[in-house]
């Protein structure tokens, strides 16, 4: 269970930087193909504050979790859980923001919701 959190809190830290970073080279998210009008019903003329809130709140706490869990640092669970929660966040302002659902919004819930309870279990919170 341990090297699957692992492996979920490094692919949304990879997932979230990247993506965050290639929205802030180039805010116009020709990028990474996503077209501006997605962003019409939202403050934002530019994916630039929605990358750098992706790249460092999603994606630098998911990477402090991945260092603390190679670490094995005594609360590396609950900044799994922190990592994962910022992800829930992001995809749910994210659905509420541009009033659309794709099917990548259920992958990271899903994967925000699987980090939450796979962490909990490795705390001990559970019986096994």
């Amino acid at each position: 269970m341990r090297t699957l959190l692992f492996l979920l809190i490094a692919f949304v830290a990879v997932t979230a930087t990247l993506s965050g970073l290639f929205l802030i080279i180039k805010p116009d998210g020709t990028l990474i193909q996503l077209p501006l009008a997605v962003l019409k019903e939202t403050p934002f003329k530019n994916f630039l504050i929605p990358g750098l809130v992706l790249m460092i709140v999603v994606g630098g706490v998911n990477v402090v979790a991945v260092f603390y869990n190679i670490q094995r640092y005594a609360h590396r669970y609950n900044w799994a859980i922190a990592g994962a929660v910022m992800l829930i966040g992001w995809s749910v302002v994210q659905m509420i923001l541009i009033q659309n659902v794709q099917w990548l919004h259920f992958l990271y819930l899903g994967i925000g919701v699987f980090i939450i309870l796979l962490a909990y279990q490795l705390k001990g919170k559970w019986a096994a």
